[in-house]
């Protein structure tokens, strides 16, 4: 599903030249659930920002479903994530002045989807987040495990072949960030793939496989029995 051949990703000022990643070749299969780690500053966000396609590499090719995403446009990029990809951030990126329900139908908008369809998708999507009953609530109003709740809910309305989480259970608390990884466990032995950023040695291991990142560079991968939830 996913493959990256010695990726590259440069950052350069007048001053200085910064290697953020430096030739990551890596495939992540569909229905996998794949763990990264790594030391603040060596790379993990930058390339979950390349494989979500809110980024491009320096060098290297990115390839998703076949297709060579490094040698798209923006705007081609921009069609093929709407379509497949779901996105989850640790501060939960939920806007303040939307309800739940507004905040989950908001990729729908994109789409171009019929009123009653979204109402349809965002009812359901609800009822599988749990959060149906404060559907007419805003952000402030909710808990910080029903905040995230409500962001994983926004990343799977539209039906995404791949979730990307950079830290989700980074602002939780250990009972909330448990509740959060046993979420995406269950939405993984579902169908959907699931990529994650993490610092946290116990939730990295709710993945299949850990891939751990040092300067920049692939160092090392493990292979684990996923957490039976």
């Amino acid at each position: 599903m996913i493959k990256t051949i010695n990726l590259k990703k440069l950052y350069i000022t007048e001053e200085i030249e910064t290697t953020a990643l430096n030739n990551i070749s890596l495939e992540i299969q569909q229905g996998e659930f794949v763990s990264i780690m790594g030391p603040s500053g060596c790379g993990k966000s930058t390339l979950l920002n390349i494989l979500g396609m809110l980024d491009s590499p320096s060098a290297g090719a990115y390839l998703f479903e076949g297709e060579d995403i490094s040698r798209m446009n923006e705007r081609q990029r921009a069609a093929l994530r709407k379509k497949n990809i779901g996105f989850v951030f640790q501060s939960f990126n939920l806007i303040d002045e939307l309800t739940v329900f507004e905040n989950v139908e908001l990729p729908l908008l994109y789409l171009g989807l019929s009123p009653r369809e979204r109402q349809e998708r965002v009812e359901d999507i609800l009822k599988q987040m749990e959060i149906i009953h404060r559907r007419k609530h805003y952000p402030q109003q909710l808990s910080g495990g029903q905040q995230q709740r409500v962001a994983v809910g926004r990343a799977l309305v539209s039906q995404p072949k791949v979730i990307f989480a950079d830290e989700p259970t980074g602002n939780l608390d250990s009972a909330h960030g448990d509740e959060v990884m046993r979420l995406l466990t269950s939405l993984n032995k579902k169908g959907t793939t699931i990529v994650m950023v993490t610092h946290s040695p116990m939730y990295a291991e709710y993945g299949h496989r850990t891939i751990h990142l040092f300067d920049g560079q692939m160092v090392g991968v493990n292979v684990q029995d996923a957490l039976k939830i």
